[in-house]
């Protein structure tokens, strides 16, 4: 079944999130991370808690560490890894509780990189969206791996949430 895009859905499935390669070569204080989080994903995904502006807030990140689901910052500074992890728990927390996010994540840096597992994750979600949007399917695929399996599913799961909150209950 095709859709009909509006502007705004257009907008939606033409998202795209920041590869390995296009995070900062810098590592960033706490503000500046989550004014990044905020730049990229604001359009998408809205904090659940209405009082809070950003999408993420310093507080929700300190507790990411304290939890140990990402790693501390070094010298009060988040690298290329940190910001990668926290990108997916972003969008992930959408549909996820924190606990199995943490899961996914060591699922997928299990037997790779954490940029190639980021990368992947990146490419996957657009997909997602983009066929979700355009009221289309992944297509099938006879063999695939059990994470890659998962993979999409997951990133499904946050597809179908955007759509459904955006399109038919106008919520963005």
């Amino acid at each position: 079944m095709k859709t009909n895009f509006t502007y705004e859905d257009k907008e939606i499935a033409n998202f795209h999130i920041p590869r390995w390669n296009e995070l900062p070569n810098i590592d960033l204080y706490l503000d500046q991370l989550v004014c990044l989080l905020d730049q990229y994903l604001s359009n998408y995904i809205k904090n659940e808690n209405e009082k809070e502006e950003n999408i993420i807030t310093k507080t929700m990140i300190n507790n990411y560490v304290k939890h140990k689901i990402i790693n501390p910052p070094v010298n009060k500074k988040y690298n290329k890894e940190h910001i990668a992890f926290i990108f997916v728990i972003c969008i992930l927390k959408q549909v996820y509780t924190i606990n199995d996010i943490a899961e996914l994540i060591h699922l997928a840096i299990d037997t790779v990189s954490p940029a190639k597992a980021y990368n992947h994750f990146c490419n996957e979600l657009e997909k997602a969206i983009k066929l979700t949007f355009a009221g289309e399917e992944y297509p099938r695929r006879q063999l695939m791996t059990k994470e890659i399996y998962i993979l999409r599913n997951v990133v499904q799961s946050f597809a179908n949430k955007l759509y459904v909150k955006r399109v038919f209950l106008k919520k963005k």
